[in-house]
């Protein structure tokens, strides 16, 4: 039988949701897993909305403290989906309790945070996963295995580009994503995060870079009431924008090999529209997370006029087998959660460390500040990536 892994999720907006139902699907897409997760104790400060999701999920306790998890025998692994300037707190404080975890990138506001919760993962001996979800799409699985295997030849440069309109509305809300000190870098850490982390999963290490940031919409309403994801609050009391809208960065790799990374949460027109493009002497790839059933490819001889053909990504690709039985049928954000979740289960038991680890977030969170950095100072800026130990 199953051993049970008794789940705990801080912080229930959006994304503690997309958590809770992704361990849900666990045993029903991977019944092969080494452990059934099993909803134990959900925790969120605003009035109500822990209780609510103990009624539709069926977590056995709703708490408004987090902390209450800490001591919770029943929980022996926590998903953190709170505002990122709790991160760090709740990252150290669970992991020091013996708590597994699998937290919501960036993994705090800086490289500092993410290198705090990743040693507190090291020194308590648990498991830490991180939500770079994009990573788990079957596509971007077949094209790393094309780019491993030198069907591109050398990659030459490449581009990636991550726009959303989420922020482009005036009246969006000022919640703490806008402030620094509870959200950070803005686009930085939101999406550019996930753009950073493709490429290193894909192409390797970040040597150096350059960067430019943008606030486009500086002045928004405050809400007047708790708000979950991309809140409106139209009449609210205006307030300022401390962090970026925008960031554009070109980097170079230690392979050589040159990228373009591009940001907005205020594209307009723009729907999560997310890829990149990678390219070899040669070959190429082309991916677009909206056709996320498709890879673009084109590999051979010809050098020029060479034709790209598109690939239907099906059952012998990364886990689609998982959840469909042949090619075309599409696949959804909330299936690379599941994928996700089970990749952080399978590590808790032992298995083979395949998902994002705080290590990719500490080297991620460095690649941030180093964009910030340039940013600052209008120049290059070396990446440095710090010991998780030291």
């Amino acid at each position: 039988m199953t051993d049970v892994l008794g789940v705990g999720v801080a912080g229930f907006g959006w994304m503690g949701r997309v958590h809770t139902q992704a361990y849900l699907r666990v045993p029903h897409h991977f019944p092969a897993a080494p452990r059934r997760p099993r909803l134990v104790a959900v925790a969120d400060e605003v009035p109500g909305r822990a209780a609510d999701a103990a009624a539709r999920y069926g977590f056995q306790t709703a708490t408004p403290d987090w902390r209450d998890l800490l001591t919770d025998p029943r929980v022996a692994a926590v998903s953190i989906a709170a505002p990122n300037f709790l991160h760090r707190e709740m990252g150290v404080a669970l992991a020091a309790a013996g708590k597994h975890i699998w937290i919501e990138k960036p993994v705090g506001l800086t490289v500092d945070d993410a290198r705090a919760v990743a040693r507190a993962v090291d020194e308590a001996g648990v498991t830490g996963a991180v939500g770079f979800n994009y990573r788990y799409a079957p596509a971007v699985r077949a094209a790393r295995a094309l780019i491993a295997d030198g069907a591109l030849g050398t990659v030459t440069h490449a581009r990636f580009r991550l726009f959303s309109d989420y922020a482009a509305h005036p009246d969006g809300a000022l919640t703490w994503r806008y402030e620094r000190a509870r959200g950070g870098s803005g686009v930085l850490g939101d999406l550019a995060s996930h753009g950073v982390d493709l490429v290193r999963h894909l192409l390797g290490d970040i040597e150096t870079l350059v960067a430019d940031t943008a606030i486009f919409v500086p002045r928004r309403p405050r809400p007047t009431a708790a708000t979950a994801g991309h809140s409106r609050a139209a009449g609210g009391e205006p307030g300022a924008v401390e962090n970026e809208d925008y960031v554009s960065s070109q980097m170079r790799l230690v392979s050589g090999a040159r990228v373009v990374l591009e940001a907005s949460r205020v594209a307009v027109g723009e729907q999560n529209s997310y890829g990149f493009e990678v390219h070899g002497t040669t070959g190429a790839v082309f991916w677009d997370f909206r056709r996320m059933g498709e890879l673009g490819v084109s590999v051979g001889t010809a050098y020029q006029d060479q034709a790209v053909s598109t690939v239907q990504v099906g059952p012998g690709h990364g886990d689609y087998a998982a959840f469909q039985p042949g090619a075309g049928i599409a696949m959804s954000y909330d299936d690379l959660k599941v994928i996700e979740a089970y990749e952080f289960v399978r590590a808790i038991a032992g298995g083979p460390a395949a998902g994002a680890t705080l290590a990719d977030a500490v080297a991620s969170a460095a690649v941030l500040d180093a964009m910030a950095h340039s940013a600052r100072v209008r120049g290059w800026a070396d990446v440095t990536v710090p010991n998780i130990c030291m």
